[in-house]
């Protein structure tokens, strides 16, 4: 019997080319609200470390050069009170990668299991990532509270579990998840999780949690510098927890040769050692959701709340496609249907705040509000 061969299915962001082309015959052009990519700058001394570190010259390590890990290794225990040795701490070339590779080293090792499971409403790279792995991607259905509802797994997708990833602050909701729940539901059923934590340092409802707070066994934890510190552009991020995960993924990836660039990790260095530009940054993105979420009620007449963390707005309107096209029409904006996010998302809408104050008054004045 042949073979199917993969077709790539669209990308999703590349399906939002038609509305587009109608929000940029606004003038002024398009206030583009779809990708969550940061346009405030990172700090000065990131962008000197950047110019100046000299480590564009050689092989960086794969697994981070020593100072990142130790300010990631120190960052996590300002931040969250726990202490995780060195060795389990490791970097990775920007988290999205790492979340759409992992499956497949993971199945190299356990050929047993073939199972990804991932949040019904979810990054779309998680299942993606367990597509590309030639991996079972199973949707674990959400509670009332927008976490997972790990009690709806069956115990045929338990057998088979490969691994689970959770979502806190959730990306695209902006739901927390009960992640003490998430280790132990792991644990009692041999089953790896990973925690995408790369939206923790806008946790709004609450302090930010992070999984390995709940021991490091079994677990493993996912940071970024993209959101935290407008570092989308260079690619740092790391991984943490478990020792023979971390242990293993450090390992393959040596053979794969993913590296952070060099002047990219001495950026990441100055980035996680200093905390003062994170706490400015959270402001920014508070005062944004709140305005982005007046304009926006206001304009459509619905009640548009404020997330319990992320900087996304995520909201009911009703059909997801018939929204965007409205507001691109008559706000020169674009924003992301729900259906990127998954089938049970297709009512919803995420709105990332991520352009300026200026950009946003120029949306509200298009709207009329």
């Amino acid at each position: 019997m042949t073979a199917t061969p993969f077709v790539p299915p669209p990308y999703p962001y590349d399906r939002l080319d038609a509305l587009a082309k109608i929000a940029a015959t606004h003038d002024g052009g398009v206030i583009d609200l779809s990708i969550g990519t940061p346009c405030d700058p990172p700090t000065a001394a990131v962008v000197a470390a950047l110019s100046s570190s000299r480590a564009e010259r050689g092989y960086p390590a794969s697994i981070g050069s020593e100072p990142l890990r130790t300010a990631a290794r120190a960052w996590m225990q300002r931040r969250f009170g726990i202490e995780v040795p060195l060795g389990q701490v490791a970097a990775c070339v920007g988290s999205k990668e790492f979340v759409a590779t992992t499956p497949h080293y993971l199945k190299l090792r356990r050929p047993d299991r073939d199972t990804v499971l991932f949040p019904a409403v979810a990054y779309p790279t998680y299942e993606m990532g367990a597509t590309l792995a030639g991996c079972r991607a199973v949707a674990v259905p959400m509670n009332s509270g927008g976490g997972l509802d790990l009690s709806a797994i069956s115990g045929h997708d338990v057998t088979r579990a490969l691994m689970l990833w959770v979502n806190s602050p959730s990306n695209p909701t902006g739901a927390l998840d009960d992640l003490a729940a998430a280790a132990t539901w792991g644990r009692a059923n041999g089953v790896p999780v990973f925690s995408d934590e790369c939206y923790v340092e806008f946790t709004w409802s609450r302090k930010g949690e992070s999984i390995l707070q709940h021991g490091l066994d079994g677990v493993v934890a996912l940071h970024s510098l993209s959101k935290r510190s407008n570092l989308a552009g260079v690619r740092v991020a790391f991984y943490a927890g478990d020792a023979d995960i971390v242990n293993y993924l450090k390992e393959v990836r040596k053979h794969v040769g993913m590296m952070v660039p060099g002047p990219a990790q001495a950026a990441g260095v100055v980035a996680l050692e200093d905390d003062h530009h994170v706490e400015l940054q959270r402001q920014v993105y508070l005062q944004r959701l709140a305005r982005v979420a007046e304009v926006l009620s206001a304009w459509s007449g619905l009640r548009i709340g404020m997330p319990a963390g992320g900087f996304y707005l995520w909201f009911d309107a009703r059909d997801g496609w018939e929204f965007a096209e409205r507001l691109a029409r008559e706000g020169g904006a674009l924003v992301s249907p729900g259906d990127f996010y998954g089938a049970g998302g297709a009512n919803n809408v995420r709105v990332a705040v991520v352009q300026s104050d200026d950009r946003i008054d120029v949306l509200a004045r298009r709207l009329g509000v």
